[in-house]
């Protein structure tokens, strides 16, 4: 220890072995325990606030498991700075003042950073907390509004979390004016703007669809060309997953700007196609195929409360067109497709049963030899 205590004196002057020995002590006890601390902090946090969680809609493994991480890292930023507090800065390094510009001051400003940025993260963790409490109660309720109200605040709360974290660390680490800033920004701050255009008119089209109420969460919609359910209702965009599984995000100036046709909504659900019959049908097959058709059709329980419509449309060129139209009462576009499957095939089987073929178009392709004149010759 002697020789340890003047390896200190001539290179650390002012600094004890004990120092030395709590700051490696202090910090090695954080490292090692600061998981469990994380852990330890959270259940504490839960058994403050579980009164918020009834019925058990959030239980403490869950809010351990959203907490933990942010708070190992406070515990441990704050482990850092006792440690540290232990150490003296020899004044022979004649290192500048906290307050003036050096390697004090940067070390001082980027811990302060980080000790606000973990703070921020526990905050942002607190309220997906809540937002998965409020959530669950909404699934209870009848209403599908609050289903998309509850995660469409929780991301402006997020949001706005993250600027007021933003403005602190530049105002008060930094003592940078904001006002002043963002004046003196000048044409910056016109490219910023100009920037920040589309999300600020997404985040009004977003109130938008609020105000309006034309779709919910869980509602099925088409916009354009493209059908499927709603899974979220964002400030700047709105996710919906496609008939076929895949996620679209589209941005909610385009959903307000364009023809939204809200699926859900209707009682029905409209199938429409023509069918081709041989042209050696006789009148009276097609009668009672037509016939046969009709029947199957107002006898089908998703398909009977609204009359189809099956007639003997037109004359094409190769075939009899039957036209078919039926409404299926069903809002689920997997439903729809179900029954339209389920009437195609007994559509087959009419059409089997009186020996009637669907038309088979043939093409007559004429081809002409450049090379034959007049006079019938095929030689060069």
């Amino acid at each position: 220890m002697e020789q340890f205590q003047e390896f200190l004196n001539k290179y650390l002057p002012g600094n004890d072995w004990l120092n030395f020995l709590g700051f490696f002590v202090i910090l090695a006890t954080g490292t090692l325990f600061r998981r469990f601390m994380g852990k330890k902090l959270s259940q504490i946090t839960f058994g403050i606030v579980r009164r918020v969680s009834r019925e058990n809609e959030v239980t403490v493994q869950e809010f351990v498991t959203l907490l933990g991480r942010p708070l190992e890292y406070v515990f441990l930023l704050v482990i850092a700075f006792f440690a540290f507090d232990l150490i003296h800065i020899p004044t022979q390094w004649e290192l500048a003042h906290p307050t003036e510009f050096g390697l004090r001051l940067i070390f001082l400003r980027g811990y302060k950073s980080l000790l606000i940025l973990a703070l921020t993260w526990v905050l942002i963790r607190f309220v997906k907390f809540l937002a998965i409490v409020f959530t669950r109660r909404a699934e209870r309720t009848d209403t599908k509004m609050d289903d998309q109200l509850v995660p469409f605040l929780t991301d402006i709360i997020i949001a706005l979390i993250v600027i007021v974290a933003g403005l602190i660390i530049t105002g008060k680490v930094f003592n940078i004016d904001v006002a002043t800033l963002i004046t003196g920004l000048g044409i910056g701050g016109i490219a910023i703007a100009l920037a920040a255009r589309e999300t600020l008119e997404n985040l009004l089209a977003s109130f938008t669809i609020f105000m309006d109420g034309s779709f919910v969460v869980g509602d099925a919609v088409q916009i354009g060309t493209m059908t499927g359910d709603v899974e979220k209702i964002g400030f700047r965009s709105t996710r919906i997953r496609t008939v076929d599984g895949s996620l679209v995000t589209v941005p909610n100036r385009l959903i307000v700007s364009q023809v939204l046709e809200n699926l859900t909504q209707r009682e029905f659900r409209r199938a429409k196609y023509t069918i081709r019959l041989d042209l050696s049908t006789s009148s009276e097959r097609l009668r009672a195929v037509i016939s046969d058709i009709q029947d199957a059709i107002d006898v089908h329980e998703f398909t009977k409360n609204k009359p189809g419509v099956i007639r003997f449309d037109a004359f094409g060129d190769q075939s009899f067109d039957v036209l078919i139209i039926y409404f299926v009462e069903t809002r689920d576009i997997r439903t729809f497709n179900r029954i339209k499957e389920e009437i195609n095939f007994k559509i087959m089987q009419i059409v089997l049963t009186h020996k009637v073929r669907f038309a088979n178009p043939i093409s007559t392709v004429y081809l002409k030899n450049d090379f034959i004149n007049n006079s019938g010759d095929n030689s060069l």
